[in-house]
């Protein structure tokens, strides 16, 4: 036993040395752009893509630049792409295989959120985080494992969020569409093991809030209070600990550790949580307004 897992161990190790290709979605700013840059510090070639081409080249000359100090002389192309579009997700794994030789990892981190109570958001409002959290994740997933499958190795990590395992007040069509990309990310990786592809790992990254444009525009927005709820993180923290899945593999990454049982309970005893529902939220609200008043005054983050 001790053996085989010593070989297994081996395997891994050899594996994650030979990962060296990243394709990041919506890597033209905030978390996406700071996953780029640590994945080029660890030694990956990075396709920084985004529904923005300028803000991709600008990720890519970042990481490329040896004055920028971001990932010195790092290897980073840029590529646009609508992760919406299932063929543009399909032809840009190929370009990478073709350019690079294979596609070791696959960042799907292309987001929006819109916040607001369910039965006021219009269809297009519920479809565009529809299209792009749950079906554009699902774009990059299978994009990816067509091209990891045959080569038996690979590793897709889905940044998802915390509403992905709770049902957020004020933010719940996001929520709906990030219960959708979890689901597709644990089914996934399931349905890799049952048939025998053990080499591919697919992970669901749940972060908490984290501070970037997402967010920037919210401080005021008591829909979003849920989002302050608990410990905003920066874009940094997040990219170090997606930089370490990419070399330790695991199903599922919470951050912090502690929040997801937290925020587990609600959805697993609901009358509980309607209950608690009024202090919890004020309690969000007040977070809200500390961040806001630590951030505007420049002692934050």
């Amino acid at each position: 036993m001790v053996a085989r897992r010593r070989r297994a161990a081996k395997r891994r190790r050899d594996m994650v040395a030979r990962m060296r290709t990243a394709v990041v979605t919506g890597a033209g700013g905030g978390l996406g752009r700071a996953i780029a840059i640590e994945l080029a510090r660890r030694g990956f070639a990075v396709w920084a893509t985004d529904v923005d081409p300028g803000a991709a080249e600008r990720t890519a000359a970042e990481i490329a630049d040896p004055a920028a100090g971001q990932a010195p002389g790092g290897e980073a192309r840029a590529s646009t792409l609508d992760v919406r579009d299932e063929a543009a997700c399909r032809t840009l794994a190929g370009d990478v295989v073709a350019k690079a030789g294979g596609l070791d990892l696959w960042v799907n981190n292309a987001g929006v959120l819109s916040t607001g109570m369910a039965w006021e958001q219009d269809g297009g409002t519920r479809g565009a985080m529809l299209s792009i959290n749950a079906a554009g994740t699902m774009n990059g997933t299978v994009a990816a494992l067509e091209r990891m499958v045959p080569a038996g190795r690979g590793h897709v990590v889905n940044v998802i969020s915390l509403a992905g395992i709770v049902a957020a007040p004020g933010e719940v069509a996001y929520a709906a569409s990030k219960h959708a990309a979890m689901a597709f990310t644990l089914g996934t990786l399931f349905d890799l093991r049952r048939a025998g592809h053990r080499g591919i790992d697919v992970s669901a990254v749940c972060p908490d809030g984290i501070w970037t444009p997402m967010l920037e525009d919210k401080l005021d927005d008591p829909d979003a209070a849920g989002s302050f709820s608990g410990h905003l993180l920066t874009p940094g923290q997040v990219a170090t600990e997606i930089g370490k899945l990419s070399e330790h593999p695991r199903p599922i990454l919470i951050l912090p550790r502690w929040r997801g049982p937290l925020l587990r309970t609600f959805d697993l005893f609901p009358r509980l949580g309607l209950r608690l529902l009024p202090a919890v939220m004020w309690d969000a609200r007040r977070r809200q307004r500390r961040y806001k008043r630590l951030i505007e005054s420049g002692r934050w983050p």
